[in-house]
């Protein structure tokens, strides 16, 4: 049971996950090199590591956690493994782009060619490491 009830429709299994997080990360790309979508492609970065971290916690505890807040995703990470907290800031940064590029705004994030490639780059050395702290664990399904 999530914090918000129960999410026993959400796979229970971390690489699934994982998976789901890499077409993210993919998408992400795609638009960031066609320079198209920018917000969706900011969205997509900001959804991939809250399914990673999600398959990371999911990983370790062999609980399903809910929300959508990276910090406070990313918190729980920490409290698993404190090597986590080098992540604090690039979650919030990241969180950023969860609600802000999917509804108007009359004080919308600026979002450039240059500011996607950060958030990307963020997202992906995150996803890049989360994916490490998984499978050189040596615990594959």
């Amino acid at each position: 049971m999530g914090r918000r009830g129960d999410r026993s429709g959400d796979s229970r299994h971390y690489f699934d996950w994982l998976e789901f997080a890499s077409q993210d990360l993919l998408t992400a790309r795609i638009l960031l090199e066609q320079d198209i979508c920018l917000s969706s492609a900011a969205f997509h970065c900001q959804q991939c590591i809250e399914k990673a971290l999600k398959a990371y916690v999911l990983f370790r505890k062999g609980m399903h956690v809910d929300g959508h807040n990276l910090t406070w995703l990313c918190r729980q990470a920490v409290k698993i493994d404190p090597s986590f907290r080098q992540w604090m800031d690039e979650s919030a940064f990241l969180n950023r782009y969860y609600i802000e590029t999917r509804y108007p705004s009359d004080h919308s994030l600026p979002l450039t060619t240059q500011r996607l490639q950060k958030v990307y780059s963020m997202a992906e050395d995150m996803y890049n490491f989360i994916c490490k702290e998984v499978y050189d664990d040596g615990e594959l399904e």
